[in-house]
């Protein structure tokens, strides 16, 4: 069972290498917010564009924030009752 959460832990730890070390190019737009995006910026009167990326990236950050606070105060919540249920058994 040990062998078996050390190799676990390890293609992890290789998986997240690889992802930050091969680093790959990304749009953050969708296909239809790219042709938006192209088929607008040719009018000469066309709204600028120039934000839509950070914008797109903005707004998928905040579900991942809000998603990732709950996950850490519900584990810093429960190991805490834990610690303190070993402190009760210990007495």
């Amino acid at each position: 069972m040990k062998k078996l959460a050390i190799t676990g832990l390890l293609a992890l730890l290789v998986t997240l290498l690889l992802s930050v070390l091969v680093p790959e190019p990304a749009q953050a737009q969708c296909t239809l917010c790219k042709t938006q995006l192209v088929a607008g910026g040719k009018d000469k009167d066309s709204y600028d564009t120039t934000g839509l990326n950070k914008g797109i990236v903005y707004l998928m950050t905040i579900p991942y924030i809000l998603i990732g606070s709950v996950g850490f105060f519900w584990y810093r919540h429960t190991h805490q009752q834990k610690k303190k249920k070993a402190a009760d058994d210990r007495l």
